[in-house]
């Protein structure tokens, strides 16, 4: 018997456009907290593949198997790997490339926060564009707890979440927010019952799939690389301009939008 896939992949239609799913990743080792370690980010990069290669995904739900959406890494291993100077800088590397990744979909990715989210769990749930959290969820650094400290991104990428006087109280007291305070926060767009947060996650993706993909796609570009560049306004804006006029001025899906809109009817996009 093989064993089960660290990473599940589904597809879930979405009926309209007919074709159209979601692409459900779901952290498969639901009694070990789903941790983090080579062979769940080759999963990850393996399940990232076949979304990349999916034309039909109009956008990626990630969430975890369990009580846990991630507990971040397994501090078993460690004790071995962080006496290797070779493999663990390795090993967090082929972290930030993977989880890099979700910023490089052209289709919005949604976290699904199901329960228990700690350090490299974390790290996975700032990667991805936003995030809904199931109301039994539990959400922190944790690395300080153990004597570790954040490598996998945690460090650079919740301040610029949250503001740096509340990251920096996340990450040196080692607690955990409650659902309704990650959202207070600024963690999360919002919290659901755990027995809606895959229905909400479906329904927020159907309302998606029925822009235009290619201009999705593009805002996507733009909001991700102004703020991970956390450049001057002017430089942003610029970019914005730039990006704005080589989509409007080329885009089949710029001129349907307008005619569906002056004809009264519903756009047909072909994300060209």
């Amino acid at each position: 018997m093989s064993p089960d896939p660290l990473v599940v992949v589904e597809r879930c239609p979405l009926d309209d456009p007919p074709a159209a799913t979601a692409a459900v990743l779901r952290l498969n080792r639901p009694d070990q907290l789903n941790p983090i370690d080579e062979p769940l980010l080759d999963a990850f990069d393996d399940a990232l593949d076949r979304v990349a290669a999916d034309p039909d995904a109009r956008c990626v739900l990630v969430t975890g198997a369990g009580r846990a959406f991630s507990a971040g890494g397994d501090l078993k291993q460690y004790r071995t790997l962080q006496r290797d100077p070779v493999a663990f800088p390795r090993f967090v590397t082929h972290l930030h490339d993977t989880f890099g990744r979700l910023a490089t979909l052209a289709v919005p990715v949604v976290a699904l926060v199901n329960g228990i989210t700690a350090a490299g769990g974390l790290e996975l749930m700032l990667r991805c564009d936003f995030a809904l959290v199931a109301r039994s969820a539990t959400i922190g650094d944790a690395h300080l707890n153990f004597g570790q400290m954040g490598g996998g991104g945690v460090l650079t990428l919740l301040p610029r979440a949250i503001g740096r006087e509340r990251a920096a109280e996340l990450i040196f007291t080692g607690r955990f927010l409650t659902a309704e305070e990650s959202v207070a926060w600024g963690l999360a767009s919002r919290v659901v019952d755990d027995a809606d947060l895959l229905a909400a996650g479906r329904d927020l993706a159907r309302q998606m799939a029925a822009k235009s993909p290619l201009a999705l796609a593009n805002a996507k570009a733009v909001l991700r690389s102004v703020w991970a560049d956390n450049g001057p306004e002017s430089a942003g804006l610029r970019f914005e301009q730039e990006r704005n006029a080589y989509y409007c001025l080329t885009a089949d899906d710029a001129r349907e939008g307008l005619a569906a809109f002056d004809e009264k009817r519903p756009p047909r996009f072909s994300g060209t």
